[in-house]
C-alpha cells in the first residue's frame, strides 16, 4: 500500500515541479535556476511541517515521500550549480548553493517549529 501512495504523491509533485520551473523560467529567464530553488524551499517547508504532525506511515508515504520527494530535486540543483560554474557564473553558483542550504534548511525548521507550536 505504501508504494502505491508514494507513486500517487509523486504523480502530483513531479508535474508541479515541472510547471513551477517552466513558469519561473518564462518570467525571469534562464540566468538563475529560480524554479529549482522555489520548489526545493517549498518542499522543505512542507516536509518540516509534516514531520511535526502525528501522521501514520500512510499519509507520510503519500505527502512526505511522494509529493515532497517528487517536488524537490537535489540532482537538478547539483546539475544547475555545475552548469553555472561551467558557463562562468561562479558567483551565481555560490548564491545558488547558499540559498538552497540556508533557505531550504530554514524552511524545514520553520515548518517544523510553527506547526509544532500550533499543536502545543
Amino acid at each position: 500500500m505504501s508504494e502505491l501512495l508514494v507513486v500517487l504523491g509523486a504523480a502530483v509533485g513531479a508535474p508541479v515541479r515541472f510547471l513551477v520551473d517552466l513558469e519561473l523560467r518564462r518570467r525571469f529567464g534562464e540566468g538563475f535556476p529560480w524554479g529549482t530553488l522555489v520548489v526545493n524551499v517549498a518542499g522543505s517547508l512542507v516536509l518540516g511541517a509534516l514531520l511535526a504532525l502525528p501522521l501514520s506511515p500512510e499519509p507520510m508515504s503519500l505527502l512526505g515521500v511522494g509529493v515532497c520527494g517528487a517536488l524537490t530535486t537535489y540532482s537538478t540543483f547539483a546539475y544547475e550549480t555545475v552548469q553555472l560554474c561551467r558557463t562562468g557564473s561562479r558567483g551565481r553558483a555560490l548564491v545558488n548553493v547558499l540559498a538552497h542550504l540556508g533557505l531550504g534548511v530554514g524552511a524545514a525548521w520553520a515548518g517544523l517549529t510553527v506547526v509544532g507550536a500550533l499543536l502545543g
